[in-house]
């Protein structure tokens, strides 16, 4: 069986959890948000594993940081959505809460891969 390497980053398993997470909470909203917030969220929840992958694809690490800035960018999305649903009472505190803990090890992660990656580029 063909794995390629960025099924092994750690980051990319954490985004994929969290994906799961923010699907299972937009299924709870109000039906007037499929194709608004829920759809939105769904979407930006996507991007993070998604650029990690096409990062990891790419040959010149400057593009892969480039990804990888895509990817925290596509997080931060997700938290600023999740405030607004909660704004909204879509979820409650508890939900955030905990979608706070995923997105900040997600986000220590991503910025730990671009600084090494980052350290990879030649020195001016």
């Amino acid at each position: 069986m063909i794995t390629f390497f960025f099924f092994f980053l750690e980051v990319r398993q954490r985004s994929r959890e969290l994906g799961s997470t923010i699907y299972s909470i937009q299924s709870t909203f109000p039906a007037t948000e499929k194709f608004g917030l829920g759809d939105q969220l769904r979407r930006a929840v996507i991007s993070v594993p998604s650029n990690i992958a096409e990062g990891n694809a790419r040959r010149a690490v400057k593009e892969q940081i480039h990804f990888i800035d895509i990817s925290y960018g596509s997080l931060m999305e997700v938290y600023c959505q999740l405030l607004l649903a909660f704004d909204l009472h879509y979820i409650d505190e508890q939900q955030l809460n905990d979608c706070k803990i995923q997105i900040l090890s997600i986000s220590k992660m991503l910025k730990g891969l671009r600084y090494q990656k980052q350290n990879l580029l030649p020195k001016p």
